[in-house]
């Protein structure tokens, strides 16, 4: 890392399991953050004497390019189109950025569930999945599984072209995952994650 202090780029701030992130980085180490989402009036509370905020789109690549200056580790955690953001994202840190980077998709990525999401959503799904895992930086793509609210960490990881061997994971488990990623960043290089919460069982909650 470039200091003794990590310095994490958070890409779409204001995500559930950002903001979980957000609070145990904040907690747990002594990191100092850059909080980057669309509409910055969304975070209700940033500690000033570690966070900085900067309100712009990931698409936008000269405010990305400013963003990931001084940074040690990028985490996206975007919705919508995500072929285009990734795009954008594997451009500006190829040239003037970090080189790691945890990219949070979704299930049914390698057709682990083909039905929860329509076949363009998937289709840009793999498209992302696809520019980052091209793009020679150090890459963490993580797959939740079902997502929950429980208030618990039991997680258990399988690699692409496996499985998930449970249905669910809590927010709390994604967000635990990201934190031992950030805290130590050679942890999961270069790979493919699906995390489900060990013991949820097989059926899907809706």
């Amino acid at each position: 890392m470039s200091n003794s202090v990590p310095r994490v780029l958070i890409l779409g701030a204001n995500g559930q399991i950002a903001r979980i992130v957000e609070r145990r980085l904040l907690t747990k180490t002594d990191s100092e953050l850059t909080l980057y989402l669309r509409r910055a009036s969304r975070l209700q509370q940033v500690d000033p004497r570690r966070e900085n905020v900067i309100e712009a789109d990931v698409n936008d690549y000269q405010a990305l390019v400013q963003a990931l200056a001084g940074q040690d580790i990028v985490y996206a955690n975007l919705s919508g189109k995500l072929a285009p953001l990734a795009q954008n994202i594997v451009r500006t840190m190829t040239s003037a950025g970090p080189k790691r980077l945890l990219f949070a998709t979704g299930l049914g990525l390698y057709h682990e569930d083909p039905d929860r999401f329509g076949p363009e959503v998937i289709a840009d799904t793999r498209r992302a999945a696809k520019i980052i895992e091209d793009s020679g930086l150090n890459y963490t793509l993580i797959r939740p599984a079902y997502m929950t609210t429980a208030n618990e960490i039991n997680n258990e990881l399988t690699a692409k072209g496996t499985p998930f061997k449970d249905a669910t994971v809590s927010r709390m488990n994604a967000a635990d995952l990201i934190l031992q990623i950030i805290v130590n960043p050679e942890l999961h290089s270069y790979s493919s994650l699906g995390i489900d919460q060990a013991g949820t069982g097989g059926e899907r909650p809706y």
